[in-house]
């Protein structure tokens, strides 16, 4: 085969037109061979003999899309050194753009011989792993364009590919499951009606489907678990693994752009798969160990894991660095993504031992003109020490609240005490944000998520139940803040059930009126359950599919949840672009009068009001001509002033409104224990009941004086 000495960069494999740049980096490397197989798997081994800065290197004028191809690395097996190249493991291009196949469940896999780790197991792997793809990078993307929604504008809407699209009836067969199907009309349609801004992906770069859960006939839903950080996972794929699912991502793209839908990446840099010292040699642990990976300094054999995954990244080495900075522009430049969410970010920032805001990692993000300009959303936690950071993220970057979600899941099931932090987290967490510069919409707010109880299972179940995934029910969070309503699972109870109907209104309309920027996890608008499973991680199967038939209960809450939406989008004042003036711990209350909290009789709250351990009942009064910024064309921003009653009581509560001079009488908006209210104004002063365990939401109607 003709060889060209090519480039050291871009690393990764390079399809120019006529030929393809082999570049991949190896700091231990003594000799690095380029295998590639046609389509009987004969396998052609080509020596990389060009080496700039442990890059090694070659271009090859006849290779065109479509070429599989993987290395095999010669250097140094020494584990207790940290080296563990190994000729005999044909390894992944850490920068394939697409990746082929799937692992299986073979020895062939590991370094060592099964149950003996001492001993080397030089068996080639050839036949057990994946192979990386050359793809044609040229794709026609027309006229499109990002939406670019400012954050105090958006509301994102978390899914997965597959659970989203998989029962869907309108979706076809073959499209099921896919990026194609995620683009689809009727799926477009679902979210457009909605009123979502924005999809954040679960994980779609290439992950590995771990052997131990397909031997006991499960598989990785989820997706944590990646090992090819460029390239579309190709179980997505409904046109093929050759490349087709690189064009078949970029469509998607486009069509949920041209519905005015934002792509965020739920992405996973913090590990790989290749799990522990006992995992297998996919790609990074053959080509340079040392140099991709966080070591035990006392034995390195062993890996420092602050993800609970087996290992870390090592966040600071310029070739781990380097890998996530190319793979992050290259989603945005060519693939034409809005914004990531980085899970298990605190692992990002350990420098070294402990979670650092001046890390290299935020460095160079902060001074990337491509990534600097993308929606940036922390996990803000990992399973280190000192890895809990909500709030500690520097300028730029938002972050997942999770004290949000605790304070306003206590709120709902009834715990005492909980009236002073629900105030703060109503109001924007400006206790966990303004210090740093940052505003309301670093707070990305929500309730639920993936990982735990769907929103229904909130509301229906003290306890997980994980029965089928296999782990006798210790697998998954058992401390999940939530409550029954009287009875654990379905039920046929008519009151509990519209019980259960009206708390999930109260989340809802919660998370999309506070200050923030409201995340929801896919189903929750219409009623989606789990049975109680909450780390649906294994189930691939319709205990985490989205089931789309649904009943008249679940209409209507989807009914609802669109016209809840609305209603923020309608009125600036449900997400502001500044803090209120006032302290957190009162709402943000001060005497601007931007925002003030009344107790249940009318009177202002007073510190003891903050402080009873038993009061679980407010009335807010946002001023609508108190905004204190103008918009994006600089033009005042007036809204109509609301009155938000939020009674978590057990029992329901008479509530004296606010008098004239906040307003002549207030309009009911919206009430969660009667979706199909009267609308009869009321008039300033006036008493309303709240039925228990309710929201109220009313417009004021001014004086025509």
């Amino acid at each position: 085969m003709q060889k060209w000495p090519g480039r050291p960069y871009p690393l990764g494999a390079t399809f120019d037109g006529t030929g393809t740049n082999f570049a991949i980096f190896s700091a231990v490397a003594e000799r690095v061979e380029l295998c590639l197989f046609d389509e009987d798997m004969v396998e052609e081994r080509v020596n990389l003999t060009e080496v700039d800065a442990h890059v090694w290197h070659a271009h090859l004028p006849g290779v065109q899309p479509r070429q599989r191809y993987g290395y095999r690395v010669h250097g140094p097996f020494e584990p207790h050194h940290g080296h563990r190249c190994d000729p005999s493991k044909l390894l992944l291009d850490p920068y394939a753009k697409a990746i082929e196949g799937q692992v299986t469940s073979d020895p062939s896999l590991y370094s060592y011989e099964i149950g003996n780790p001492e001993a080397r197991n030089t068996a080639d792997n050839v036949d057990a792993t994946m192979l990386s793809v050359v793809v044609n990078p040229y794709f026609d993307w027309g006229h499109d364009h990002p939406p670019r929604h400012e954050y105090h504008d958006s509301i994102i809407y978390e899914t997965h590919v597959k659970g989203m699209t998989m029962l869907h009836p309108e979706v076809p067969e073959e499209s099921r499951g896919t990026y194609a199907g995620m683009a689809h009309p009727a799926v477009i349609q679902h979210l457009t009606d909605l009123g979502v801004t924005a999809v954040e992906l679960m994980p779609v770069h290439q992950f590995v489907n771990d052997t131990h859960l397909q031997d006991k006939g499960l598989s990785n839903y989820w997706g944590y678990n990646t090992i090819g950080f460029f390239a579309p996972h190709n179980a997505y794929s409904g046109t093929g693994e050759r490349g087709e699912q690189v064009q078949e991502f970029k469509a998607m793209v486009k069509a949920l752009h041209a519905a005015n839908i934002e792509v965020i990446l739920d992405v996973v840099y913090n590990h790989t798969a290749e799990g522990n010292h006992m995992g297998p040699t996919l790609s990074f642990r053959g080509l340079d160990n040392a140099s991709y990976y966080r070591l035990v300094d006392e034995d390195k054999r062993h890996y420092f894991d602050t993800t609970g995954t087996g290992n870390s990244l090592l966040m600071r080495s310029p070739a781990v660095l380097q890998l996530i900075m190319d793979s992050l522009r290259y989603w945005v430049t060519e693939m034409h993504v809005d914004g990531f969410r980085f899970d298990l970010a605190s692992t990002l920032a350990r420098q070294f031992h402990e979670v650092d805001r001046l890390s290299a990692f935020f460095d160079i993000v902060h001074q990337d003109p491509v990534i600097s300009q993308v929606k940036l959303i922390a996990e803000p936690w990992d399973l280190g020490d000192g890895g809990y950071q909500v709030g500690g993220f520097p300028p730029l970057w938002t972050e997942w609240n999770g004290k949000y979600r605790d304070t306003v899941r206590d709120f709902w099931r009834g715990e005492p005490g909980t009236l002073d932090q629900f105030a703060s987290r109503f109001s924007g967490s400006s206790d966990l944000y303004e210090h740093s510069g940052r505003r309301p919409v670093a707070s990305i707010n929500f309730v639920t998520a993936h990982d735990g109880f769907t929103l229904r299972d909130l509301v229906s179940y003290n306890e997980k139940h994980n029965e089928a995934n296999g782990e006798g029910n210790q697998d998954g969070e058992s401390h999940n803040r939530s409550w029954n309503c009287g009875t654990e699972g379905e039920t046929t109870d008519k009151a509990i059930n519209a019980l259960r109907a009206r708390q999930q209104r109260n989340f809802l309309t919660t998370l999309v009126l506070s200050q923030g920027v409201p995340m929801i996890s896919h189903g929750d608008e219409m009623g989606r359950t789990q049975g109680g499973n909450n780390n649906g991680y294994c189930q691939d199967n319709e205990i985490t599919w989205i089931d789309w038939d649904l009943d008249d209960r679940q209409q209507a809450l989807l009914e609802f949840s669109r016209r809840l939406i609305q209603l923020h989008r309608d009125h600036p004042i449900f997400h502001r672009r500044r803090f209120f003036a006032g302290a957190p711990e009162h709402g943000g209350e001060s005497e601007i009068g931007e925002i003030e909290w009344f107790t249940p009789s009318g009177e202002h709250m007073a510190e003891t009001d903050w402080n009873t351990w038993y009061a679980r009942s407010v009335m807010i009064f946002l001023n609508g001509k108190a905004i204190p910024e103008p918009d994006e064309r600089g033009r005042e921003i007036v809204d109509d002033s609301m009155l938000i009653i939020f009674n978590g009581d057990a029992d329901p509560i008479d509530y004296t409104l606010p008098d004239a001079t906040y307003a002549e009488a207030w309009k009911p908006v919206l009430d969660t224990a009667a979706p199909r209210m009267r609308v009869r104004p009321r008039p300033a002063s006036s008493t309303l009941t709240v039925e228990a365990r309710s929201i109220q939401l009313l417009k004021a109607i001014e004086s025509e004086g």
